[in-house]
């Protein structure tokens, strides 16, 4: 019987290439193409490029971390192995739970987006394409383990790419880049608008949001590990260079739907651009694309929350279990998992930009915590984990704010305060 940790890393050590690969795997997802429509016509063309900017920061800021992390912690696999480190047995289990929670509001939103695609792309009921979507993810990653969803992501990688350069290619072609430009100017000029302010928050506050996702995500923490120590900051940065590129392919694809005429709402403008392509081949080829961004995503998350779960919720009774009981554990966590995602997305529709700000104060509030929890020397003050409920309490509810991005600003600065104030408390205390 093979080890748990093969079930966790598959024994791989991933080069430059590969580490991109994997990490793109888990960051290019059905969230980008839900999500790019609205912040397209919400914030205009700048929203665009600045959704590509933000999620491409918030990757790169975390390679930044990525060394001192090895060089200080360099016999982690998880990131809740960070909190049994750091962390009292109190906090250790709040933080593990509350990563638990997100890594399954990370798994909702790709199961949600998943049933808003298949809806548009397939000609079968829902309810069986995500049945047999979600099969198939639990094979690969809730059975297979990190070695099979490694052998799947270099074939869903070119599938993405292979569609997000040869689709928009095909319309500029066929249209003309002056003629999108003079549709766009005449029927949706307010897209050009780069004088915005909002668009400006936006972008700013997803750069936070954003930094917060990939600090707080399982998968990551796990691909960190996995990635040769002299190679992982350079890896992380030229995965956020490529990452960089596929929002704003996305949002050259709906500036071809849009230039020749109106829309009637966001989630139509998918709809219009399947409508457009007259390809066989290309409509295959989006089909692959939308598929593989969201089998990659679910299978990494899955897994690492599967994981988590596992080790560090159920192992942290203290009773003695083998490797068996372990993956026997992460089978059924696993499955049962899925198949809650798959009766919640029956029955649930939601905008996944709304959804995405909701969260992104949790997100936002996890930063200053973790940001100690790494670079801090000192012993972790008991109360710090708390601070994030706290943070979070007070910029949604104590602060009346209507504005979701200011919201998200506010929960980060109080998360701070009184990440601070416990940690000056802690000083004080050791003073006396």
């Amino acid at each position: 019987m093979k080890l748990y940790r093969h079930y966790i890393t598959g024994s791989l050590l991933l080069g430059i290439s590969t580490g991109m690969i994997s990490l793109l795997a888990r960051w290019i997802s059905g969230n980008i193409i839900l999500s790019s429509p609205e912040s397209l016509i919400k914030y205009g063309l700048l929203g665009g490029i600045g959704y590509s900017i933000a999620g491409a920061l918030s990757i790169f800021l975390f390679g930044i971390l990525a060394v001192p992390i090895r060089n200080r912690f360099p016999s982690l696999e998880t990131i809740g192995d960070l909190f049994h480190l750091r962390l009292r047995r109190d906090g250790y289990l709040f933080m593990s739970i509350l990563i638990f929670l997100l890594g399954f509001d990370s798994l909702f939103m790709q199961a949600v987006g998943a049933a808003v695609l298949f809806d548009l792309l397939f000609n079968i009921p829902l309810s069986l394409s995500l049945f047999l979507f979600f099969l198939y993810c639990f094979l690969v990653a809730g059975l297979g383990g990190m070695k099979w969803i490694q052998k799947f992501e270099g074939i869903s990688m070119f599938f993405i790419f292979s569609a997000v350069i040869l689709i928009p290619l095909y319309f500029f072609i066929q249209e003309g880049a002056q003629e999108v430009y003079g549709g766009i100017r005449l029927y949706h000029p307010y897209l050009l608008v780069i004088n915005n302010r909002d668009t400006f928050l936006f972008i700013i506050t997803f750069v936070l949001v954003g930094f917060g996702q990939v600090i707080t995500d399982r998968s990551t923490w796990q691909r960190l590990y996995m990635i040769e120590k002299k190679k992982v900051q350079i890896t992380f940065w030229s995965t956020a260079l490529v990452w960089f590129t596929v929002p704003i392919a996305l949002s050259v694809m709906l500036l071809i739907v849009i230039f020749d005429g109106a829309f009637s709402e966001t989630y139509s403008l998918l709809f219009m651009l399947v409508n457009k392509i007259d390809s066989i081949f290309l409509i295959l080829l989006f089909s692959l694309l939308c598929f593989s961004a969201l089998s990659t995503t679910i299978q990494a998350e899955l897994h690492a929350t599967t994981v988590h779960f596992v080790k560090h919720i159920l192992k942290s009774k203290k009773t003695l279990k083998t490797d068996h009981m372990l993956r026997t554990e992460s089978y059924w966590i696993s499955g049962i998992m899925l198949f809650t995602l798959f009766t919640i997305t029956l029955f649930t529709k939601f905008s996944l930009l709304e959804f995405l700000f909701f969260y992104g104060s949790i997100y936002a509030s996890c930063i200053p915590v973790l940001m100690i929890v790494i670079l801090s020397k000192r012993t972790i003050p008991r109360l710090l984990p708390y601070s994030i409920g706290l943070g979070w309490i007070m910029g949604n509810f104590i602060i009346q704010e209507a504005d979701p991005l200011k919201t998200i600003w506010y929960s980060f600065l109080c998360t701070s305060f009184f990440a601070v104030l416990f940690l000056l408390v802690k000083k004080n205390e050791a003073k006396r």
